[in-house]
């Protein structure tokens, strides 16, 4: 059951990924979220490189959160990625759900970041 569950969000996952891509001018925000955290990476597909990388377990934000599988850790971790993206000149993104639904701790860091000043 946990295979197939894992193979139809690959295959959600590459759908999405057919229109959604970052260049330099907008780069992608993509989400990944587990069990007990979850992660944020700006990233540049037409050079390969990751830009900024956020996450639950990042040191940041370590100590600040109560819990890290919630929603409010997951608006925080968009917060404090949007405000390492306007450190470095980052102010437009394409949002990547990478094959998850957009509700939940997804949306949470969507909104969190959309708060801080990343325009979607």
């Amino acid at each position: 059951m946990k295979s197939s569950r894992r193979i139809k969000r690959q295959i959600r996952q590459a759908r999405v990924r057919k229109a959604v891509r970052g260049s330099s001018a907008r780069p992608r925000l993509c989400v990944f979220r587990s069990q007990k955290h979850i992660y944020a990476s700006i990233i540049n597909d037409l050079e390969g490189h990751t830009l900024v990388t956020m996450g639950t377990v990042s040191k940041e934000l370590k100590g600040k959160l109560k819990k890290t599988g919630d929603k409010a850790a997951a608006k925080e971790v968009g917060k404090a990625l949007a405000k390492k993206c306007l450190e470095q000149g980052i102010k437009k993104v394409v949002f990547d759900r990478n094959g998850f639904l957009y509700h939940g701790r997804v949306r949470a860091v969507a909104e969190g970041a959309r708060e801080a000043g990343l325009q979607f």
